[in-house]
């Protein structure tokens, strides 16, 4: 089977239960299927969940904090640790899906670069399908992804000051 580039972004809420969706799906069917989380840390709702898989990775790369401004040394080390995992993975080829979550905003963050995340989708196995989520992809992203889904907010709740609910944003 070929695999393709995808990127989930914009800024509406959806885009990493849409990539998880997919790695339920992809596990579902027996392949194999491994996620960098670039920000989280932490216990989130979705690692319980995807625990229970086994093959599905989840690997966190974040610190478990909003990156403001400049990046500190300690964000910009795990941002790249994350970025040599994801080549490492790509280039062992025994994963069938690979998700990089939050792979835009942490190019937004500065990070990754751009140049680093278009390598991945040039260098990715012929049958790996790497998705990329994150609100911010860049023109060049999305001139190189196969298929590229704006999530677009219409109405938030957040904004009448619900705060992110367990199983629902975390």
């Amino acid at each position: 089977m070929k695999g393709y580039n995808q990127i989930y972004t914009g800024n509406g809420k959806g885009k990493t239960t849409a990539s998880l969706g997919l790695a339920i799906r992809a596990a579902g069917a027996g392949l194999n299927v491994y996620i960098v989380q670039f920000l989280k840390r932490g216990d989130y709702s979705e690692i319980k969940a995807l625990s229970k898989f086994e093959n599905i990775t989840v690997e966190q790369y974040g610190m478990g904090r909003f990156v403001k401004g400049k990046p500190s040394a300690e964000d910009m080390k795990a941002g790249n640790a994350g970025y040599l995992k994801l080549c490492e993975i790509l280039q062992q080829g025994d994963h069938d899906v690979v998700i990089a979550e939050e792979a835009c905003v942490a190019l937004m963050c500065g990070l990754v670069t751009e140049d680093q995340l278009i390598e991945l989708m040039e260098f990715k196995p012929d049958h790996v399908e790497l998705v990329m989520t994150g609100r911010g992809a860049t023109p060049a992203l999305i001139e190189k992804a196969d298929l590229v889904t704006e999530m677009v907010e219409i109405k938030h709740y957040f904004k009448k000051g619900v705060a992110a609910r367990t199983g629902i944003e975390k």
